[in-house]
């Protein structure tokens, strides 16, 4: 099997250097990232020890967490050891899946004892993220943790410090940051391909009833078939009464706030995650957002249309620029996923993993004449500022210069998720830095939170990207 796995993705990472040569419009290369990749997987082509085999658990069995476990496994090397969840139908499906001797439960910390588990995937709901992975860090395990890191902004900072302390490879789970079209995206802003990058357009829409989380309940659905118990036991506070059974919190917990963090993150992060990466941003140091219910009044209490704006500050990774964010579960344009970075003399496209950049240059030559007050001047005066125009400036300096659009796109079948988990694979058994550590996760966290909190008190969020810290 291992053998089948390296030789499928040599031949994929061959077809990754075929697609290089189309981007050769432009005066960059995908080569030393690719080189990179074909070192990774070449290397895996040599077979494994005992020593070298990842065994993961995995906390939150659901939509995300069979995603993530299918994906971990397409990694060699990497084998399953247990499954955890609360919802008794997924512990069953678990079983079937992988068969009866698999280690399943419904309390994540019985994962955490078992010394053959070397790594745990957290997908459970926002609200269990920062607790869980605490505890797993302490108990040895590498962590990866999807997005976002945490729940509240104040819980980012015992995460972090928890992950240095432990030595153990901890990864947040936004696949984007490990995908080569975000790579060619950065390497292109650097060598000044638009000029001076002044915004960023960010958009994540979808529309349908399953892209704003209207999952299927199943028709077992209970306080016990749940746990639900245990679910809210994160949420609770000691001066407030048990949260109701709700069988909508547990399946479409994304909607509601007391146990998830809605479309700012779920999406926003993506966006936030993905233009950080690119531009090297340590974070804005102003945030604002404003939300609405447009279409799914299903009981959820946070919006289904949210649009947020910050401000970056000058840095040393980055002249000032400003960003917007934009979420619409009912929108017309069906589905689409484009951070647009606009520069001074064009633009970059970064749509999936696919890059198109588009130039528009400023001639040399001010403006003159056309919709221009020139016509409102007298006779004499347009003739005479006519000809100083004309003795100044000659006809090619009047012109818009211009360059060749470039077009990068990522071979078929090409999976971000996979480098992603590749990455952290590596990181585990070779010490290497993962892309998205607890700090990257969390600058991309806070202020995707922070719109939240902006949209609730309808407040400019103030925060220093250095530091890290709400001001």
């Amino acid at each position: 099997m291992k053998n089948n796995n390296s030789n499928s993705r040599r031949k994929f990472l061959q077809q990754i250097g075929a697609t290089s040569l189309v981007a050769a419009a432009s005066p960059l290369s995908s080569f030393a990232n690719q080189a990179k990749a074909e070192e990774r997987i070449l290397r895996y082509e040599k077979g494994f020890s005992s020593n070298d085999t990842v065994r993961i658990g995995v906390i939150g069995y659901g939509v995300q967490g069979h995603f993530d476990l299918r994906t971990a496994l397409r990694v060699p090397g990497v084998e399953l050891a247990g499954i955890c969840d609360l919802y008794t139908g997924r512990i069953q499906n678990a079983k079937e899946e992988h068969g009866n001797d698999l280690f399943v439960t419904t309390n994540y910390k019985d994962l955490l004892d078992r010394p053959d588990i070397d790594a745990v995937l957290i997908c459970t709901t926002d609200v269990w993220h920062a607790r869980i992975a605490i505890d797993a860090l302490a108990k040895g395990k590498h962590v990866y943790c999807e997005k976002p890191m945490v729940y509240k902004i104040e819980e980012g900072y015992p995460v972090m410090e928890a992950a240095k302390k432990s030595g153990k490879v901890f990864q947040v789970g936004s696949q984007r940051v490990s995908s080569i079209g975000y790579a060619k995206a950065k390497e292109l802003l650097a060598a000044g391909e638009i000029g001076d990058l002044n915004m960023v357009n960010a958009v994540y829409d979808r529309q349908s009833s399953i892209g704003a989380w209207e999952y299927t309940i199943p028709d077992d659905a209970s306080p016990l078939t749940t746990n639900w118990d245990k679910f809210i036991e994160a949420t609770e506070k000691a001066d407030r009464r048990p949260m109701p059974f709700d069988a909508k919190k547990f399946f479409w917990w994304r909607a509601f706030k007391e146990v998830g963090t809605g479309v700012a993150g779920d999406l926003f992060i993506h966006l936030l995650s993905g233009s950080h990466l690119i531009t090297g941003s340590k974070g804005p140091e102003s945030i604002y957002s404003t939300g609405q219910f447009s279409y799914w009044k299903d009981g959820r209490n946070l919006p289904d249309v949210m649009s947020g704006v910050m401000q970056y500050p000058d840095s040393p990774e980055h002249k000032a620029y400003q960003l917007t964010l934009q979420v619409n579960f009912i929108s017309g344009t069906g589905e689409q996923e484009v951070i647009r970075l606009v520069g001074s003399e064009g633009i970059i496209d970064v749509i999936g993993n696919d890059i198109t950049v588009k130039h528009s240059l400023m001639p040399e030559a001010p403006g003159f004449g056309g919709y221009d007050s020139l016509f409102t001047f007298s006779k004499d005066m347009r003739e005479k500022m006519q000809k100083e125009y004309d003795a100044k400036w000659t006809t090619d300096q009047r012109k818009r210069p211009t360059k060749e659009d470039i077009v990068f796109k990522a071979p078929q079948g090409y999976s971000d998720h996979l480098d992603h988990f590749t990455n952290f694979i590596d990181a585990i058994r070779d010490g290497k830095p993962v892309t998205e550590d607890a700090e990257f996760g969390f600058r991309a966290a806070a202020p995707a939170l922070a719109c939240n909190e902006s949209y609730f008190s309808k407040e400019i969020i103030n925060w220093d990207p250095v530091k890290m810290r709400l001001v």
